[in-house]
C-alpha cells in the first residue's frame, strides 16, 4: 500500500467528506452578491435553527447603524433635557434630579448656544466645595451634521472615547443630540437600567417635519388606543393591540426594516426590527389623511 505524503491523513480528517449532492449543490447555488440576498441566507439560516434569533437581529442591526443617519434616532430638539449655566444652578438643579441622566448639554440663554456637556457626577463637587463654578465642569461638546451614518459616528464615539454629540441642521442650528447608548441600541436592541423610565409618554416623539409633514417615532409597542389619541386617528384595535402588530397584520408577516405600509392614510415605515418583531416606527400621515381631518 502506498504512503500518503506526509500531513496528508492530517488534512483528510480535518476536511469532512462532503455528499455528491452537496457538491452540486454548492455548484448551483450562487453566493450572495449583495446586502439584501445576504440577509436572505441569515434568514434562512435562522429559520434552519443554525443560528439563533438573537444573533440575527444584532446582524440585522449592524446592516440598520450603516443605513441610518443621525437624522434618523436623535432626540429631537425638543424633547432635550439641558441645563441654562446662565441662571442660577439652584433653579435647573431639581430637573438634573429628576431626570437623572448621566450628562446633559450646556446652554447659555439660548437652546441654540450649547458651550459644553455637564457630566452629573461633577455636581458632586457642589455639595462638597464653597466655591464652585460649573463653567470649569464643563466638557467640551461634539457637533456633528444630521446626515452623519451611524456607523462612522460609532467609530468616533470609540476612537475619542466620547459618548454624546450635539446634532445640528444645515444652518447651524441645533436640531437634537445622540448617544452612544442610542447607537447601540440599534444593533443590541432597548438597553435599559435603574434610570429609564417606561412611560407612556416616551412612546411617540416627533421629529424633523418630512416631504408630507408631520412625523413621528414612535415605539411598536405602544398601544393603538394611545396612538389615536395623540395623533387623532381611527384605527381599530380589534385584531391588534399594538401599533406593531396592526403593522404585521397588514403585512401578513414579521416586518422588516425598511418596510413601509399605508393604512388609511398614515405610512408606517420600520426603522428597527429583529427576527421576532418590530421595534420602531417611523409615521407620518399622507395629503389626503390631511385633507380628511380637516373636511
Amino acid at each position: 500500500m502506498q504512503d500518503l505524503p506526509p500531513g496528508s491523513a492530517k488534512s483528510l480528517d480535518a476536511k469532512p467528506h462532503r455528499s455528491l449532492f452537496e457538491r452540486l449543490t454548492a455548484l448551483i447555488s450562487p453566493e450572495p452578491e449583495n446586502r439584501a440576498e445576504l440577509l436572505e441566507v441569515l434568514q434562512d439560516a435562522h429559520e434552519r435553527n443554525l443560528i439563533d434569533a438573537d444573533a440575527l437581529s444584532m446582524i440585522e442591526g449592524v446592516f440598520q447603524v450603516s443605513d441610518l443617519a443621525a437624522r434618523d434616532i436623535m432626540v429631537p430638539r425638543s424633547q432635550m433635557d439641558s441645563i441654562d449655566i446662565s441662571k442660577p444652578i439652584e433653579t435647573w438643579m431639581p430637573d438634573v434630579l429628576t431626570t437623572a441622566h448621566s450628562r446633559f448639554p450646556a446652554v447659555e440663554g439660548e437652546r441654540d448656544k450649547v458651550i459644553g456637556i455637564l457630566l452629573a457626577k461633577d455636581l458632586l463637587r457642589y455639595y462638597a466645595e464653597e466655591s464652585f463654578d460649573v463653567r470649569d465642569m464643563l466638557r467640551p461638546a461634539v457637533f456633528i451634521p444630521e446626515s452623519k451614518r451611524l456607523n462612522v459616528l460609532l467609530r468616533d464615539f470609540r476612537a475619542n472615547r466620547n459618548h454624546m454629540a450635539i446634532v445640528v441642521d444645515e444652518y447651524g442650528g441645533v436640531a437634537g443630540l445622540i448617544t452612544i447608548e442610542d447607537v447601540l441600541e440599534q444593533i443590541v436592541g432597548d438597553i435599559e437600567d435603574e434610570y429609564d423610565f417606561d412611560e407612556a409618554e416616551d412612546n411617540i416623539l416627533s421629529i424633523k417635519d418630512g416631504a408630507n409633514g408631520a412625523r413621528w417615532r414612535v415605539k411598536a409597542l405602544t398601544e393603538i388606543t394611545q396612538f389615536n389619541e395623540e395623533l387623532d386617528t381611527h384605527f381599530s384595535d380589534h385584531d391588534a393591540d399594538t401599533l406593531g402588530g396592526m403593522v404585521a397584520n397588514h403585512l401578513g408577516r414579521v416586518p422588516r426594516k425598511g418596510d413601509s405600509v399605508d393604512i388609511d392614510g398614515v405610512r408606517f415605515e420600520v426603522l428597527r426590527a429583529d427576527a421576532r418583531q418590530v421595534h420602531v416606527l417611523l409615521v407620518e400621515k399622507l395629503p389626503s389623511a390631511f385633507a380628511a381631518d380637516a373636511s
